[in-house]
């Protein structure tokens, strides 16, 4: 795809990113990532900002600069949006969720500028609006399939994605461009975290079975839990689950009931959760659906072994088919149990899954996002 540069009165060295998210969210993840990098390739970069909404950056840097919206309500953000544009002409602007986006679209036709807009949707839509009410599901719809086509680009994680998108919202699939996120740094391949201070770590016989990711429905822990009892039942193993949410005490009433509870443990949210997945024997995900699948990615960049299930969308692209790790079908705890198995009989070799992740890595990623901006590259800084 050819790269347009910054078009006439706008500024070619400002990128304007409107986000509102939950803070903890694989948007979050991916911004956290991606500001910095366009900042290290001399962009200034300004980060619109809905209050008490993320992404919340643990530090700002160089070239990053955090403009109050002064409103936590999105839409009310609007006439704010508007006036920044007018004022600061930023030459792209990248906005992310359909609710920002249709902001993001209404604020460029309020200030009358030729910014350049790039609209990203990070899930499986149709699977995601599957479970909300009518009228949302209508307004998203029709958002996306009507609106959409104003913007100059509409950019996802996964061929899966696009693909859905464009199906269920009539958007024309030639809109959507798939960019991999920024999900991994380059040290993160060849770093060798040290062992996590738990006592499941390292114990020989005992290989432990890792997952990650918010305790809700769309990741079931349920089904992985089940499996795990099944592959307990036949060896001595164990299985940790890190992250937070409503589901705990559901899970943990589970692996009760299923006789597992003093081999299943859930540590809550950790702050290096790398070096958990580095010695972990296993990473296991189950999610039912997916935009893409981060921790996926991060495991496989620290070289540990994977079984995922074949949701839509993301996995079956990260592991090539099955290429990198076995694909099992969504909610089947039997076929997990098995490929869980195999895998700890016989893992992949490291070098391999690394380099199934390096496409995600942070500077190869902002590389195309530049190019979905349609702005040039530059060499980091």
């Amino acid at each position: 795809m050819p790269t347009s540069f910054a078009a006439k009165g706008t500024d070619a060295t400002r990128i304007a990113c409107f986000f509102s998210t939950s803070g903890h969210s694989g948007v979050d993840r991916a911004a956290s990532h991606l500001l910095p990098a366009l900042a290290r390739r001399g962009y200034r970069v300004d980060l619109l900002k809905v209050r008490r909404h993320g992404p919340n950056l643990p530090e700002i840097p160089d070239g990053v600069r955090v403009v109050d919206l002064g409103s936590r309500h999105t839409f009310a953000c609007l006439p704010a949006v508007a006036r920044y544009l007018r004022r600061e002409r930023p030459a792209a602007m990248l906005s992310d969720k359909d609710r920002v986006n249709r902001v993001a679209l209404f604020a460029r036709a309020l200030a009358r500028v030729p910014t350049r807009l790039v609209l990203r949707s990070g899930t499986t839509i149709s699977i995601d609006l599957a479970t909300r009410g009518p009228l949302e599901r209508w307004i998203q719809r029709n958002s996306m399939g009507r609106l959409y086509p104003f913007a100059d680009q509409v950019i996802v994680a996964s061929e899966g994605v696009a693909d859905d998108m464009a199906d269920y919202t009539g958007l024309a699939r030639e809109r959507i461009r798939v960019v991999p996120p920024p999900v991994i740094a380059e040290d993160l391949l060849t770093a060798q975290p040290p062992r996590p201070d738990h006592p499941w770590f390292g114990q020989p016989g005992q290989p432990l079975i890792l997952s990650a990711g918010e305790l809700c429905g769309r990741k079931d822990f349920e089904t992985l839990i089940r499996a795990f009892a099944r592959l307990r039942a036949e060896r001595p193993c164990r299985l940790m689950i890190l992250g937070r949410g409503a589901a705990r005490d559901r899970l943990l009433a589970l692996a009760r009931a299923l006789g597992v509870a003093e081999d299943v443990a859930l540590p809550g949210y950790v702050e290096n959760p790398y070096a958990y997945m580095a010695h972990a024997d296993l990473f296991a995900f189950t999610s039912r659906w997916e935009g893409l699948g981060f921790v996926l990615i991060e495991a496989l960049a620290v070289g540990t072994p994977v079984v995922s299930t074949d949701c839509p969308s993301g996995p079956r692209e990260i592991l090539e088919a099955g290429r990198h790790g076995p694909l099992v079908a969504v909610g089947d705890d039997a076929a997990l149990a098995a490929a869980m198995r195999t895998t700890l009989d016989a893992p992949l070799p490291a070098a391999q899954l690394k380099e199934a992740a390096r496409r995600y890595e942070i500077e190869a990623s902002t590389d195309v996002y530049l190019d979905a901006l349609g702005l040039p590259p530059r060499a980091p800084v």
